[in-house]
């Protein structure tokens, strides 16, 4: 039997301090919960609404649909509910090719950027503290099981990439285009808020790239900073991929 004070754990998950607290975060879904399951993170509850399909290899609790809609952050819930274990926090990266990411602060596009790393093979990515949290809901959800293989990392951006020996790329709109000399094999490539872009103190830092526009429309400001990641990591490993 799920208990009250059990509901009231996993209800207080979708707020951050709590999920910090207790470093536990909530996936809803039965696709999702499958392959994080199966992606080798710790699964601490999984519950599901009567009547619906057991997950396979996993023993769920069964759960009154309004005890569902009462912990669900979403307005349709999908009768599939898990609690897994954070990742394990690892110490900040010194070597590879690492994302950077400064005042991120949609959940979605965090998420996509997880999934773009792991569909790359990086393994890291680095956020300022201002960045939204990776375990937020929506982050989640966008990121599927990508969220065991990748860590992400939050602390003081701007002293990590003062102090790191790595080449450091952020990207700006006046920057040299990206397509005109190759990137190293290793560095860090450094993503801005989605309205602000990088602070002006981390664009000292190195040389700042952008993705060229070629579209004569004066409309299109900016690439959305999921949309602009995914092109400037296929370019890069395009050119240092053997």
């Amino acid at each position: 039997m799920v208990t009250k004070s059990k509901l009231q754990l996993i209800k207080s998950l979708s707020l951050k301090k709590y999920r910090e607290e207790h470093q536990l975060f909530i996936v809803e879904g039965y696709k999702s919960i499958r392959e994080l399951a199966s992606s080798g993170l710790r699964v601490e509850v999984i519950l599901i609404v009567s009547g619906n399909h057991h997950l396979d290899h996993l023993e769920p609790e069964t759960i009154s649909a309004k005890d569902m809609k009462s912990i669900s952050n979403l307005k349709t819930p999908p009768g599939y509910l898990a609690v897994f274990k954070m990742n394990q926090k690892q110490s900040l990266p010194k070597t590879g090719k690492i994302i950077a990411l400064d005042g991120v602060k949609d959940p979605g596009n965090l998420g996509t950027i997880i999934r773009l790393a792991d569909w790359f093979g990086i393994s890291d990515i680095v956020c300022s503290k201002e960045t939204v949290d990776g375990y937020n809901y929506k982050c989640v959800q966008a990121s599927m099981a990508s969220l065991a293989r990748v860590q992400v990392h939050y602390t003081d951006l701007l002293a990590y990439v003062t102090s790191s020996l790595l080449p450091v790329f952020p990207t700006a709109m006046n920057g040299s285009s990206i397509y005109e000399k190759p990137l190293p094999e290793e560095g860090i490539l450094i993503m801005g808020n989605e309205s602000h872009g990088i602070s002006k103190e981390l664009l000292k830092k190195g040389t700042a790239i952008r993705i060229p526009q070629y579209g004569t429309s004066q409309n299109t400001e900016s690439l959305n900073v999921a949309m602009a990641t995914s092109i400037a990591l296929g370019e890069w490993l395009r050119t240092t991929s053997t």
